[in-house]
């Protein structure tokens, strides 16, 4: 074969393997290809989809307008104000002229650093949030300079902003959210899904490179509102405890603060529940003064602290102040777990109202000896009085009688070992001896309300069902859920738990409750017009010797009726301050039960000493002559003196329609005379009444007396008084003052 034809012949077959090599790494890279476009579609393809729409669209939210939160009679607690969320498209600011005078107008407007604001202009995203929950006044400085500057890339959308009209009202109770809008304490965070809706959106097309289209297809979907929570609280009632429990805070300097709870007994509906101090549920966050009396220094302290040290140190400090002590606190309940004892003793038929114990000042139980608060001892007493008395060795004794196994089981019975169930987070069960170590010693000790811990919760649970014939129902705050037009969706309808005890063994206890306002240790408590039941406490909190007390009352009215009940708890006097229940606490549930009755329509039914003293509207005399003036005012059995010479009346003290008691002497001015202040308010504190009464009256001047001084046994002195002594007032002015039973009985 000629040479040309082999070398032809090896050419070809270089040509033909260099062929087929292309041919398979065409074949290799288009399978590759088919691969990877199948698992960029296949697997990945919603990603990628997502991602495509992220770079052509513009998706924002818009948030649903959270649900309301209401009282008993839908008075609004929390709502919602419009508020703007401004936002912006960096890349559209940056075409714009003079970003740096459209950074200064938004930083002064929103009261934001100028810096951060340009940060935002800069960010290489689709779309930044300026500030959220703007208020309009704000976002309409920014709008103006934005429309008349033809300013592009900055969005204003409609949003809302949580608002409580009464500030710190009932703030431990309803709670509050954050920016988001989330639910973060009480009602707000344990009903956040029925309150909180679905947020809506608004999705616009974006031109390449993320820039806003010009007359853009825009897609609107709306917010779905959120449900609205209709409380038993009842907002006059809570703000008559919210007042008392306050004063009484800062009248006894109380350390630890104090805590109140008003519940409908036939239900187990809180109609309030108030803690102090309290806080501002428009402003969460802020360092007030309570916050700043239990951490000196703090606001120095956070200065220089930042992230997440800055975070955990603000919360450690505001925690107390947020804590429920209602529901989340344990003490050791004093005497006023007698009511539980006596209940016990009575239903189980080991003792009765008559039956006759002995106290010498204390009895010695193994190797301790146990006191009474009357050191003196009480001497014989029936168990009746015991409990007027508040002894500590009737009811050691009692408890001897019960048993320790028994009295554990009522114990549990009566609610104290677990949660009531209440709708708020943190609630606490309380903590009771094990049962290996409840011996004859911690059985005589809880016979009268030491050596272990409740919540106020649990106490007024139990005594609501003492003063509902022994049905015992579990306590709640929501009464139901309704839409935007108060519609109701859901009703949440009272739970009853269990009979505690018969009817007979709860009238009973009522009934002996009330002989410890009428008689006993708990007539500060005393209210002219209402039977009211009701029983002290004090307990030494721990290390024992500390000197440092919780001083409390139950008050169950009208005692005959039940209706409500309320508790009062103020957590430590300072030491070398009054400390008992029966003196500090009794006083305050009178007063808001006062207030709490007559606002319910319950009609008060007076005894004929009471009639005496009851308030009378003092008559207008203006422009009636001396004859008709006296028969007015004799006619609602008031007396007058009159100063001038004239025969027509032209002034008066007290003032027409002032509340006097009868015999009260009006002064009536006639001809040219006026009224003057020419008396010297006397200062009758610690006086008893007739000495006070007889001060006041020999300086012209009128008496009115409140609570506790009148019909009772035992000593009461004037505690308070207004005007208060010294205070220069026109003659027959009426000076109020308040009584105060001293005696120790707890």
């Amino acid at each position: 074969m000629p040479p040309g034809k082999n070398v032809k012949k090896d050419i070809n077959a270089k040509q033909d393997k260099r062929l087929a090599f292309f041919l398979v790494l065409f074949t290799l890279l288009l399978s590759l290809l088919i691969v990877r476009t199948a698992w960029i579609q296949i697997v990945r393809g919603s990603e990628y989809s997502r991602a495509a729409i992220e770079q052509q669209t513009s998706d924002s939210e818009v948030a649903a307008k959270r649900g309301k939160i209401y009282d008993r009679n839908l008075k609004p607690l929390a709502s919602n104000v419009t508020v703007e969320t401004i936002s912006i498209t960096p890349a559209n600011v940056r075409k714009n002229e003079n970003t740096d005078e459209l950074a200064q107008v938004m930083a002064d407007a929103l009261d934001m650093d100028v810096e951060s604001v340009k940060e935002k202009f800069q960010k290489q995203s689709n779309f930044e949030y300026i500030k959220r929950k703007v208020d309009k006044s704000k976002a309409d400085i920014i709008r103006e300079y934005v429309n008349n500057n033809k300013i592009s890339g900055v969005s204003f959308v409609e949003d809302v902003k949580r608002y409580y009209p009464y500030n710190n009202f009932a703030s431990h109770v309803i709670g509050f959210v954050g920016n988001d809008n989330q639910g973060l304490e009480g009602i707000e965070m344990v009903y956040d899904d029925v309150l909180s809706g679905t947020s809506g959106r608004v999705v616009s097309a974006l031109e390449p490179g993320g820039l806003q289209m010009p007359d853009t297809y825009e897609q609107y979907i709306a917010a779905e509102d959120g449900g609205s929570v209709v409380l038993t609280i009842d907002e006059v009632i809570q703000h008559f405890v919210e007042k008392h429990l306050e004063n009484a805070r800062i009248e006894n300097s109380l350390e630890e603060g104090a805590a109140a709870i008003v519940m409908d007994v036939k239900t187990g509906e809180i109609l309030a529940m108030a803690t102090k101090p309290d806080y501002d549920l428009n402003e969460p966050f802020a360092i007030t003064d309570a916050v700043k009396e239990q951490n000196p220094g703090i606001e120095d302290e956070l200065k220089n602290l930042s992230g997440a040290e800055y975070n955990n140190r603000l919360s450690e400090a505001l925690a107390p102040i947020r804590r429920n002590k209602a529901v989340v606190d344990s003490y050791e309940p004093g005497s006023t777990f007698k009511m539980a004892v006596a209940a016990m003793a009575l239903e189980d038929n080991v003792v009765s109202l008559d039956d006759k114990f002995y106290c010498g000042g204390s009895v010695k139980v193994a190797d301790h000896e146990i006191s009474c608060a009357n050191r003196n001892g009480h001497g014989s007493q029936t168990f009746a009085e015991g409990v007027q008395n508040s002894c500590n060795p009737v009811f050691i004794a009692v408890g001897q009688k019960i048993g320790g196994e028994r009295f554990k089981k009522y114990v549990e019975w009566f609610g104290f070992r677990s949660k009531t169930g209440i709708e708020l987070p943190g609630e606490s069960s309380g903590l009771f001896f094990d049962d290996d170590r409840f011996n004859i010693t911690e059985l005589a000790t809880s016979s009268f309300g030491q050596g272990f811990q409740v919540t106020p919760l649990q106490m007024i649970t139990l005594a609501s069902a003492l003063g509902n014939g022994g049905k015992m129902y579990k306590p709640h705050l929501v009464k139901k859920i309704v839409d935007n037009d108060c519609n109701t969706i859901k009703t949440i309808e009272p739970e009853f738990v269990r009979q505690i005890v018969s009817e007979k063994t709860a009238k009973t206890v009522c009934s002996v409750l009330e002989s410890v306002v009428t008689k006993g240790g708990g007539k500060n408590a005393y209210l002219a017009g209402y039977r009211v039941a009701g029983k002290t406490g004090t307990s030494e909190k721990l290390p024992r010797g500390s000197r440092k007390y919780i001083a409390s009352f139950i008050g169950i009215a009208p005692a005959d009726d039940p209706q409500v009940a309320c508790l009062v708890m103020l957590d430590q006097p300072p030491v070398g301050k009054t400390y008992y229940g029966g003196q500090i606490a009794a006083p305050v549930v009178k007063n808001i039960l006062s207030e709490t009755l007559r606002y319910l329509g319950v009609e008060p039914e007076y005894t004929e000493e009471e009639l005496q003293n009851i308030d009378i509207s003092v008559p207008a005399l203006a422009d009636m002559s001396r004859k008709d003036a006296e028969a007015a005012l004799s006619e609602q059995g008031l007396t007058v003196r009159f100063i001038g010479d004239g025969e027509t009346v032209t002034d008066q003290i007290p003032k027409a329609y002032a509340k006097v008691s009868k015999n009260t002497r009006v002064v009536a001015y006639t001809g040219d005379e006026v009224a003057k202040k020419s008396a010297v308010v006397p200062d009758v504190t610690g006086m008893t009444a007739s000495a006070a009464n007889r001060a006041l009256t020999d300086a012209g001047l009128n008496v009115r007396i409140n609570g506790a001084a009148l019909g009772q046994s035992g000593i009461a002195v004037c505690s308070e008084q207004s005007p208060s002594g010294g205070a220069e007032v026109e003659p027959g002015t009426i000076v109020t003052l308040d009584f105060t039973y001293t005696e120790i009985v707890d």
